[in-house]
């Protein structure tokens, strides 16, 4: 076979995977709304920053509603994952602690929803060993989020790395999740630990099924671009923090490039860093860009700067006052963060207690 076909090949075996993740994902979300104390959900941030808008529009709106649905929502902060493609883990503490916030601020209720790190959960990074046995090494080189992370950090292919997407299998799987809400890219991870699921039932408990074999909700969100038409990221500085000043934003919108063309107009393809702008200005107001446009018209890039900055602050501004409420307790927020890792180390003893038991490994 050809270089060629083998990549026609690799990308319909993509293809065809994608449409039955779908077709299993909408079928999941229409039993979630019929029934959402069946299920269990896991999902969460690395932090190696601050929390931005595109993870608000992103993910964390979905995390709320699904918490307030009913479902058993968790929230994990994947500390020891900064390390993949990371030397450092300096500031590490002030992020978690600052994740922690945006949270809490944007209405994520510690009551309802497990709020944990995973260095604090040794039960949970246990898994790894036996995972780790049920998936061959092409089968992790395979997985294209790996590829693509390990370019983007221009670091050497670490272990950690390669087998991170069995790392976050066992976030998954440690507390039986059955739902992970995703976005198109990561569902390679979501498609491994099934596969793990299957593979430990099948081989030590093949009578009494222990692991679930969790389901990808895949996500409706837009893709949110960064203030220069990038995609939005930390490490390319081209996003609005969830917990910047007014003055930050106004700053950061104020320097973000545009062109020299006045007449304002919707167009990604051909003007992506008004277009970003406008977008931004659509998320915040609920209006389409092509209205917000229009009604600038030849105002230039000055009068759309200064609607993108007005609207964004006046949204994020109660989003805002909770997180600074919060900040004057951290204590509290420390609390709150022990008592996850707590729970989370319960449940993480009680499934590594029915693995070392499906595997004759109790003395």
């Amino acid at each position: 076979m050809t270089d060629v076909e083998q990549l026609t090949a690799a990308g319909n075996e993509m293809s065809a995977s994608f449409v039955a993740a779908k077709k299993r994902s909408d079928k999941t979300l229409a039993e979630l709304e019929a029934n959402p104390s069946k299920f269990t959900m896991l999902t969460g941030d690395r932090p190696t920053g601050r929390l931005h808008l595109g993870h608000f529009f992103g993910s964390i709106q979905e995390r709320v509603q699904m918490q307030e649905r009913g479902v058993h929502t968790n929230l994990i902060i994947a500390d020891y994952q900064v390390i993949t493609d990371r030397d450092t883990t300096e500031h590490i503490q002030d992020n978690v602690l600052n994740l922690v916030l945006d949270y809490l601020a944007a209405g994520i209720d510690p009551k309802k929803t497990m709020i944990y790190t995973h260095s604090a959960v040794p039960a949970e990074n246990q898994l790894m060993l036996p995972f780790l046995s049920l998936i061959t090494e092409a089968e992790l080189h395979r997985n294209p989020t790996v590829k693509s992370e390990m370019e983007a950090s221009g670091h050497a292919l670490t272990g950690l790395l390669l087998t991170y997407p069995v790392h976050q299998a066992c976030d998954i799987l440690f507390c039986k999740a059955n739902v992970v809400p995703i976005g198109k890219d990561n569902l390679p991870h979501v498609e491994l630990t099934r596969t793990i699921a299957r593979r430990f039932n099948e081989r030590y408990s093949p009578k009494h099924e222990i692991f679930p074999e969790p389901s990808a909700i895949l996500s409706e969100a837009p893709e949110i671009p960064g203030l220069d038409g990038r995609k939005m990221s930390k490490s390319y500085g081209n996003s609005i923090q969830l917990g910047a000043t007014a003055e930050e934003t106004a700053k950061l919108i104020k320097k973000s490039p545009t062109d020299s063309e006045r007449m304002i107009s919707f167009d990604p393809i051909a003007r992506p860093q008004v277009s970003a702008l406008l977008t931004t200005a659509g998320l915040v107001t609920g209006r389409k860009p092509e209205e917000i446009a229009k009604e600038i018209g030849n105002g230039g890039s000055g009068t759309l700067k200064k609607y993108v900055t007005d609207e964004v602050n006046a949204f994020l501004a109660p989003h805002r006052e909770r997180r600074a409420e919060l900040a004057k307790d951290m204590d509290s927020v420390r609390d709150i963060l022990e008592e996850g890792n707590r729970r989370a180390n319960e449940i993480a003893e009680a499934t590594l207690d029915e693995v070392r038991s499906a595997m004759g490994m109790v003395y």
